[in-house]
């Protein structure tokens, strides 16, 4: 009886094991394969060559990313949540004069920046960006490592508009983030 129990016991763990590891996934998993609760990892260290801070100037606004890792981050779209490591952007912009126009970092603005696909053949990661206030300005950020201490950006809005329903007139809805393709952020 005691060998049965042990057999039985045995073969719990073992497909606890193998269900909990079944549940975590590569990097590259895409979104539609990704069942509830799993954990897309970065198990190759993908994301890390992106981590920094980097600097552009564009239109004679000052561009700071403050690029940053976080393992295990919680994503929600309704029917499916999961949790994936993810690159998390914030930044400053500053005028030529050394204004601060907009501050995510150090800010409690509530600002999502983060990535949400890698494309390791094009040495390239997507980002999500919800946009500035009321949501103006979301899309997509993509951002491609020329070289060890270089990035290209190219910032496609989904939103550039607002409408006095949309918004109140009493918040900023400017949109800092520089709308160009090919602009050179250096590593700090």
């Amino acid at each position: 009886m005691k060998t049965i129990y042990l057999k039985v016991l045995m073969m719990c763990l073992m497909i606890n094991t193998l269900s909990c590891s079944a549940q975590t996934l590569p990097l590259y998993t895409a979104l539609e394969n990704i069942p509830n609760n799993a954990h897309v990892k970065d198990t190759n260290n993908e994301l890390s060559p992106y981590i920094g801070t980097y600097k552009a100037n564009y239109e004679g606004n000052e561009i700071t990313l403050f690029i940053t890792k976080e393992e295990n981050k919680f994503f929600d779209y309704g029917d499916q949540k999961f949790f994936r490591d993810a690159l998390i952007v914030k930044y400053i912009v500053k005028n030529s004069a050394g204004t601060i126009l907009q501050d995510t970092k150090n800010n409690n603005l509530n600002i999502d920046f983060n990535s949400t696909k890698i494309k390791s053949t094009q040495n390239s990661v997507i980002f999500f960006y919800s946009g500035t206030n009321c949501s103006v300005g979301w899309g997509n950020v993509y951002l491609k490592k020329v070289n060890t201490t270089q990035i290209s950006w190219e910032y496609r809005p989904n939103d550039i508009t607002t409408t006095e329903s949309k918004c109140p007139s009493t918040l900023d809805t400017t949109i800092y983030l520089p709308e160009t393709k090919d602009l050179i952020f250096t590593k700090q």
